[in-house]
């Protein structure tokens, strides 16, 4: 199906942006296992893995588009030091991915593009109510537990 040139450069510019994301959440995955946080190494494991199924969708809603997928590009990382400093980088990160999803949707439903507005919400769904929300919680059981309770308590 002959797709919407702009829609497909959408799309692209968000396979960019998930493509991105499960690249940071693979560094900081592995960079939790090297430290011995287990249960953060785990669960960053499964956001990477999130983000890629994001990204596959995208690829799959772009090649029934007729679009050619970008899977080379990415943006800059933002690889934290430090267990706070990695989460926050994070959550910005997925932060932004909001808005841009948002845009896109709006754009999506001026296009009447509302099949890839579907897929498009359903990712906005799993960034904000599940990566954008477990970032902020843990970033509040850091601040009400202070950083050496919540490191040990993800240390198992």
């Amino acid at each position: 199906m002959q797709g919407n040139k702009p829609i497909i450069d959408t799309l692209n510019k968000l396979l960019t942006e998930e493509l991105t994301a499960a690249d940071q959440y693979f560094i900081h995955s592995r960079m939790f296992h090297d430290w011995g946080l287990n249960a953060l190494y785990e669960r960053f494991k499964h956001e990477q893995e999130e983000e890629l199924d994001h990204a596959s969708r995208l690829v799959e809603r772009i090649l029934f588009l007729e679009g050619t997928p970008d899977v080379g590009s990415r943006s800059a990382l933002n690889v934290g030091k430090t267990l706070p400093q990695m989460l926050k980088n994070d959550l910005d990160y997925e932060l932004a991915v909001g808005t841009a999803l948002k845009s896109a949707i709006a754009e999506c439903e001026k296009a009447k593009d509302y099949v890839t507005r579907g897929i498009l919400i359903d990712l906005l769904t799993d960034t904000e109510e599940d990566h954008t929300h477990w970032l902020e919680k843990q970033l509040r059981l850091i601040d009400k537990m202070g950083l050496e309770n919540y490191t040990q308590s993800v240390a198992s």
